[in-house]
């Protein structure tokens, strides 16, 4: 769990729960400063987690009604399809889709949002905590650009930059592995090509089997 993370998530309430089910010792050097952000430097993503949210081809992001309410929604897309726009931030298109706006107005009264990524099918997902803007595509068309994906079909509404505050690895425990198709192109390649080269050779085979229970012929008639 990395410090920064658990900081911001380590309400008093958190804790007060901590202390009741008996892992507080185990998180006692976290969460001292609570969810404040004030002086707490924000995390960057390394290599390996830029090199993880280059292969998802979509997450979750849950954002903050002015009433309190959460609101979770998937963004789906080609694989990398949120990227890194500097050091600091992540991006990506905001295509139309039912024209809801819920999370359009959540951020604009609490940019705070939350994003689960995940991979089913090597049981790993990482969290992210972040601030999210939105830009009017129109408003800044080079950097609607850099994070279009060419051969997407959808139009693009919006730019959403996340600037990434904290991260945190979680552990593979209660994720049930699930497959894309494309995943399972991979795998299944070459156990299509082995059934492929079984067939030949069983087709071969029953042409040897009729040649040979045909037995040779004299010419005769």
């Amino acid at each position: 769990m990395g410090s920064r993370y658990l900081d911001i998530a380590a309400t008093p309430s958190v804790r007060a729960a901590q202390a009741h089910y008996g892992s507080a010792a185990q998180w006692a050097r976290f969460g001292e400063r609570g969810a404040s952000e004030e002086g707490m430097p924000s995390q960057r993503l390394g290599p390996p987690e830029l090199a993880y949210i280059a292969g998802r081809d979509g997450f979750y992001l849950a954002s903050v009604s002015e009433t309190g309410w959460p609101y979770v929604q998937y963004r789906g897309g080609p694989a990398g399809f949120l990227k890194p726009v500097d050091e600091a931030t992540l991006g990506f298109a905001d295509f139309r889709g039912n024209r809801q706006y819920i999370t359009t107005g959540n951020v604009r009264a609490n940019d705070r949002v939350s994003l689960f990524l995940m991979d089913y099918a090597h049981r790993q997902r990482l969290k992210i905590f972040g601030h999210m803007r939105l830009v009017d595509a129109t408003d800044e068309p080079a950097l609607a650009a850099r994070l279009a994906m060419p051969d997407y079909s959808g139009r693009i509404e919006r730019l959403a930059l996340i600037t990434v505050e904290a991260f945190d690895w979680n552990c593979p425990q209660h994720i049930t592995p699930r497959f894309t198709q494309a995943e399972l192109e991979v795998v299944l390649e070459p156990v299509r090509d082995e059934i492929a080269k079984l067939r030949q050779e069983n087709e071969r085979l029953r042409r040897a089997l009729a040649a040979r229970e045909a037995g040779p012929t004299d010419g005769t008639g």
